[in-house]
């Protein structure tokens, strides 16, 4: 096995695992409830994953599919979930906290944080209750939302490629998952400011919709190009529209059903159902409107282009 690419996997699963914990971490101590630990399960199909994937495959990541992604996002998104739903039940009884918008308030909490000399161990767990409590629920929140995006683009940087996947296509994967990365955190931290006490069903369903538009982390439709495993074999393979214009048909199906499309209607319903209207909420629905319709158009171009080319190799076998 590759030395880089062992421990290349090894290290990117063990920044999942670690971040994982940092979630769990937080959930206990904001529960104030030490049978949280047991989600700590969760992370036992990411360790079988490494073990499996080390030895069967030599670290190296599926062409279409990213298992270790998943087995990361399963073990952290429960925990964004309950402090989520935590923040959102308790944020009129929630304590005094410094918010993390400015260098002063971050100097504040770094200065608040040292320890100082002839310290006890109750000491160090004192001061270290003191700087959990100090920050925003929100922003530990926010924080935890930004790393795990950011660490599933590195991850997937870090993962040794797949078979049959080129650097190209991880070049063009990682820029769309730059792209879905942040498009989800304005969804779910713009969103969320819009939440009432009379509408918290909305945080169910807002989270719910980000969990689904999650699962394009773990798939690698929209880039690995299907063909590319039978480059020497193109005239036996059949002509299809699924097959000639699977990426770009995976790329609308995406857009409609897993990203765009569902935040458009979670927008809609905001803003029609819960009564709720301001300018950014406003224009990330049309946004949103305006990347379901060209996706839409796309799809029509796309069936429209290929009816003719189809019926290419029958004209030209009828001339003598």
């Amino acid at each position: 096995m590759n030395l880089f690419k062992f421990i290349s996997a090894i290290v990117t699963r063990v920044l999942f695992i670690l971040v994982s914990l940092i979630g769990l971490l937080r959930v206990t101590w904001v529960k104030q409830d030490r049978n949280y630990w047991l989600l700590t399960l969760l992370l036992l199909p990411l360790i079988i994953e490494m073990i499996i994937t080390l030895k069967r495959r030599q670290g190296q990541d599926y062409k279409w599919f990213s298992p270790p992604i998943l087995t990361f996002l399963i073990s952290i998104i429960p925990s964004i979930w309950i402090l989520e739903l935590d923040h959102q039940l308790n944020t009129a009884n929630e304590p005094e906290c410094k918010k993390l918008d400015s260098w002063d308030s971050l100097r504040g909490l770094v200065n608040q944080s040292r320890f100082g000399e002839n310290q006890t161990d109750s000491d160090y767990i004192k001061k270290f209750n003191e700087v959990l409590s100090a920050v925003c629920s929100n922003d530990w929140i926010l924080a935890l939302h930004q790393i795990v995006l950011i660490l599933l683009i590195m991850g997937k940087w870090l993962l040794p490629l797949g078979g049959g996947v080129t650097r190209d296509e991880l070049s063009q994967l990682l820029l769309i998952f730059v792209g879905t990365a942040a498009d989800i955190l304005e969804f779910t931290s713009e969103t969320l400011r819009d939440v009432t006490e009379e509408s918290f069903l909305l945080v169910y369903i807002i989270l719910a919709v980000w969990t689904w538009s999650m699962l394009q982390f773990p798939l690698h439709l929209a880039v690995v190009n299907s063909a590319s495993d039978s480059e020497g074999d193109v005239s036996s393979r059949e002509d299809t529209l699924l097959a000639r214009h699977s990426t770009d048909i995976w790329n609308v199906v995406e857009a409609l059903f897993i990203q765009d499309g569902p935040f458009l209607v979670v927008r809609l319903t905001v803003m029609i159902h819960f009564n709720v209207f301001h300018q950014m909420l406003a224009f990330f629905a049309f946004k949103n409107f305006l990347v379901v319709i060209l996706n839409l158009y796309r799809l029509v171009v796309i069936c429209q282009d290929f009816r003719p080319s189809s019926h290419e190799p029958v004209s030209s076998s009828s001339v003598p």
